[in-house]
């Protein structure tokens, strides 16, 4: 019975019928009325292969290659060669290099816009002349002196430091007494200095860089960057005074208003947290010293969005590269 079984499908596959012969005409193919399937459309279009090759082909193309021999090319055209122009000389202005009044700014002198100044006023000299063209670009072999001292164009550094006690913050101090930069010897390569500043007694939050651009930026009062400072009174602060500061006091160089002030919590009231943006010369002091108090410890806990954290006194650290982006995008 297994051999009957199995024997019956192969002579079934023999041999074709007429009917299941393979149609060799395009008549022969084409379906009887009676044949047609409900779901095939009147219309349908036939994209069999054999239609796209009764395509009529395009004509063999003649083209000359760049040894100047025809070549026959079969089907579509290949998309042409162009040969690049060679470039048309500079003029000296886009010649590479840095404009002057960005070299000036890299060197850590000024802002841009300030340099353009120096430079109109003949305070630059390039190779030993005065250079009052400010669309000018600096070579690699130029020298260029502001003030008749070398400068050179440097690498952005930005250097924070957590100032403490008996240190002026300048660059230089004429009576020899300390100063910011003693901290900073070997932090950076290039000319940095003070943004703003911090009077002698006074501790906390300083940055150092050579970016004009961003000194400009943070020190400029529209601008209006966010410091935050511990204040530390010889006694409580009555809330009288205290409403008076939250309102604004009238001080010798116009009116001051802080951003906000708060006593410490857990602290006596002679401990507060000051918010301003105002970048007046002791600021902080003249307002309580207006009201009678004297401020024994002023430090800065918060400067432009950067903290103290993890920054002992008397030490410094390189700012990271989203620090030095926040600050650029910094906004009040």
């Amino acid at each position: 019975m297994r051999d009957q079984r199995t024997a019956a499908p192969k002579a079934a596959r023999g041999k074709r019928s007429p009917r299941e012969e393979k149609p060799t005409s395009k008549a022969d193919r084409r379906p009887q009325s009676g044949d047609k399937r409900p779901y095939k459309k009147e219309n349908r279009q036939d994209y069999s292969e054999k239609s796209f090759d009764n395509r009529k082909k395009a004509a063999p193309r003649r083209e000359k290659s760049f040894s100047d021999k025809e070549k026959t090319y079969e089907g579509e055209r290949p998309r042409p060669f162009y040969k690049k122009a060679s470039p048309k000389p500079l003029s000296h202005d886009q010649e590479k290099g840095i404009r002057l009044n960005k070299y000036i700014a890299n060197a850590g002198i000024c802002a841009r816009r300030q340099a353009d100044r120096y430079i109109i006023a003949g305070n630059v000299e390039v190779n030993g002349k005065p250079m009052t063209e400010l669309g000018y670009r600096v070579q690699p072999t130029d020298v260029v002196k502001f003030d008749g001292k070398n400068i050179s164009a440097e690498k952005k550094e930005y250097i924070l430091l957590n100032k403490p006690k008996g240190f002026i913050t300048t660059t230089d101090d004429e009576k020899g007494r300390k100063t910011v930069m003693d901290l900073v010897a070997g932090a950076a390569q290039g000319n940095i200095k003070p943004v703003g500043r911090l009077d002698r007694m006074t501790t906390g939050l300083l940055l150092l860089t050579n970016d004009g651009d961003l000194i400009k930026k943070l020190t400029h009062p529209s601008h209006g960057v966010r410091k935050i400072y511990h204040v530390v009174l010889d006694k409580k602060l009555a809330l009288p005074d205290f409403h008076k500061i939250q309102e604004g006091l009238t001080l010798e160089d116009g009116f001051i208003q802080v951003d906000d002030i708060s006593f410490v919590e857990g602290a006596s009231h002679n401990e507060l947290g000051v918010k301003i943006h105002s970048g007046r010369n002791r600021i902080v002091r003249r307002i309580f010293e207006s009201l009678g108090y004297v401020v024994e410890k002023l430090d800065r806990v918060v400067f432009a969005g950067l903290t103290k954290k993890d920054l002992p006194r008397g030490h410094w650290r390189v700012l990271t590269q989203q620090e030095v982006i926040n600050l650029k995008n910094l906004s009040r």
